[in-house]
């Protein structure tokens, strides 16, 4: 079930964090804006796909926390500078606020499509999935810190899984 949504999270990630750090700190045009938040919310597979996909990867992000959190509760931590403490470690910290991006993210998204929500309506679903409760000059750190949270935990995530996961198996001649 992980790896179904590693591109699509790896894909919201990297996005989310060029359009936010693209817009605030080097100014990017709209245009820029546009073209990211078009690949993190999936707009390229249809406008009707587009609440789809939000909820699929936002209850992708929510099954993976909650088995995550499942595993790390009541464990020890394991061996200093592994790939398994850093997961440990990043996965604890960053909990709650993967927690808030995925459910807001969901709530606007939903809210706006299926619910009939004004934008302004929708707007503290977005501003609590942006961290704008930090301010605007907080706003790029919150989400560079989630954003490199996410690729942390893909990347050690990744390096976890079962070897034969990754091996192909003998087909019989």
């Amino acid at each position: 079930m992980v790896l179904i949504f590693c591109v699509p999270l790896l894909i919201s990630a990297i996005t989310g964090l060029a359009h936010r750090l693209g817009r605030s700190w080097l100014g990017l045009s709209k245009d820029f804006g546009r073209v990211m938040m078009t690949l993190h919310e999936g707009r390229y597979l249809g406008e009707w796909m587009i609440p789809i996909y939000v909820l699929a990867v936002g209850l992708g992000v929510l099954a993976i926390l909650a088995t995550g959190l499942v595993l790390l509760w009541g464990r020890s931590l394991p061996a200093k500078g592994t790939a398994r403490q850093v997961h440990h470690l990043v996965a604890g910290v960053a909990a709650l606020p993967l927690f808030i991006s995925a459910t807001t993210g969901i709530a606007y998204r939903l809210g706006r499509n299926w619910l009939g929500l004004s934008k302004e309506q929708a707007a503290i679903f977005l501003s609590l999935h942006q961290g704008t409760y930090w301010g605007e000059a907080g706003r790029p750190f919150y989400i560079l810190a989630v954003g490199l949270s996410v690729l942390t935990l893909i990347g050690t995530g990744v390096t976890l899984l079962p070897r034969r996961w990754f091996t192909p198996t003998p087909t019989a001649e």
